[in-house]
Parts: structure tokens; C-alpha cells; sequence
């Protein structure tokens, strides 16, 4: 339902020629690869593959294309991870109507930039807080923190970062310490909380190729 009103956006309101559609992020880098968009509308909580690691390939395939990110999510991190994923625009799907989504579409589509009122926000907060998440973690705690928020076991956090469950377990350790938490069910609280996990929801996330 969600992408039968992107492409009406699209197409109908907006005149744009959608190439494409994907369901999940692996078939979203499929879908790019093949039809070249000049523009991606990306959902970040999609299944196979969420909508960073999306980013990511996308600008190793075809670095020049426009993304515009679409999220219910616009959290500290999920701001940060924004930010540093060279995106063109973010509507926050919570806060924006369908006349701001046109507006990005439209922004994005001419070379310029769009990011949501709620989006620059949370920014904005996070630059101001000296005790934000990026100020206090390494790139290495963010990491954990992640999987630690999915939640994962130590082992399973070392088998996918490649590193021993010791060293994950001092990173546990030290992420607690900085952030002023006692035990393990309040850091998956607060990597929760703050966007440290992206879980992929059920099917109406989806992402969109016009």
C-alpha cells in the first residue's frame, strides 16, 4: 500500500518515470544496478538488507544517483548514520505529509538538498550535547552497541564483527561505563531507544525507484 502511493506521488502528481520497485534490500541494489535511476526514494527499514547497507552499495555502483531516505524512525543515530551516508534528502515519515513528500521529491530531483524539519532537529540537539552517543563511543562501541541491541550474545556480536567475545566484552564493558548504564537489558533499552538497531518491520516497508 505504502509503495502504491509512492508511485502515485511519482508518477501521477509529480510526472516522474518509476523504473522500478524493490521489496527488500537486496533486490533494491538489483534493481538499481539494472534500470540506472536517477533517483532512489529508499525505505532504511527494509528485510535482507536495511537501507544503510543500501546506501553503501548503491554509491559503490552508481555513486552519482540521487538517494532520498524515507523513515518512522529520526533518532539520534539514525540522524548520524544519515548524515555520514552522503544522502541527498530524509522525510520523516511520522512528521511529514505527502505534500512535504512531494516537495523533497521535487527538492532532490533538482540537484538540491532536502532534510526534514524533525531531521535537522535531532541533529542539531545531538551537535549541542556534550555527552552525545558519537562524542563518548568509538566507531567500534557504536558497532557493538548495535548488535548488542538486536540483541545478540557476545559470541554471535565477535562472529559478526570478526573479533574474540573478549574483545567484546570490554567493548560492552566500556560502552556501559560511558554511557552510565548498569547491565546489559538497559544498553538493548538504549540502543533501542536511540536507533542502534534497525529490525526490519513487516511488509509495508519497501523501497522505491523513480
Amino acid at each position: 500500500m505504502f509503495r502504491e502511493v509512492l508511485r502515485k506521488v511519482c508518477a501521477h502528481d509529480l510526472g516522474h518515470e518509476v523504473v522500478g520497485e524493490a521489496g527488500d534490500g537486496l533486490e533494491a541494489v538489483t534493481v538499481v544496478e539494472r534500470t540506472s535511476p536517477e533517483l532512489v526514494l529508499l525505505d532504511l527499514h527494509l528485510p535482507r538488507l536495511d537501507g544503510f547497507g543500501v546506501v553503501e552499495a548503491i554509491r559503490r555502483l552508481l555513486p552519482k544517483v540521487k538517494i532520498l531516505v524515507l523513515s518512522s524512525h529520526c533518532d539520534e543515530y539514525t540522524v548520524y548514520r544519515a548524515e555520514h551516508a552522503r544522502v541527498q534528502g530524509f522525510v520523516d515519515k511520522n512528521t511529514n505529509s505527502v505534500e512535504a513528500l512531494k516537495m523533497a521529491i521535487t527538492t532532490v530531483s533538482q540537484g538540491r538538498v532536502y532534510f526534514s524539519q524533525a531531521f535537522t532537529n535531532t541533529k542539531n540537539a545531538r551537535l549541542r550535547d556534550p555527552h552525545s552517543f558519537d562524542k563518548l563511543l568509538t566507531e567500534r562501541e557504536r558497532a557493538v552497541l548495535a548488535l548488542v541491541g538486536e540483541p545478540l550474545s557476545d559470541g554471535e556480536v565477535a562472529a559478526r564483527l570478526e573479533i574474540s567475545e573478549q574483545t567484546v566484552e570490554k567493548h560492552r564493558f566500556n560502552v556501559l561505563r560511558k554511557l552510565g548504564l548498569q547491565t546489559t537489558t538497559e544498553l538493548i533499552r538504549y540502543a533501542r531507544a536511540n536507533g542502534f538497531t534497525l529490525s526490519p518491520p513487516g511488509a509495508g516497508d519497501n523501497a522505491m525507484l523513480p
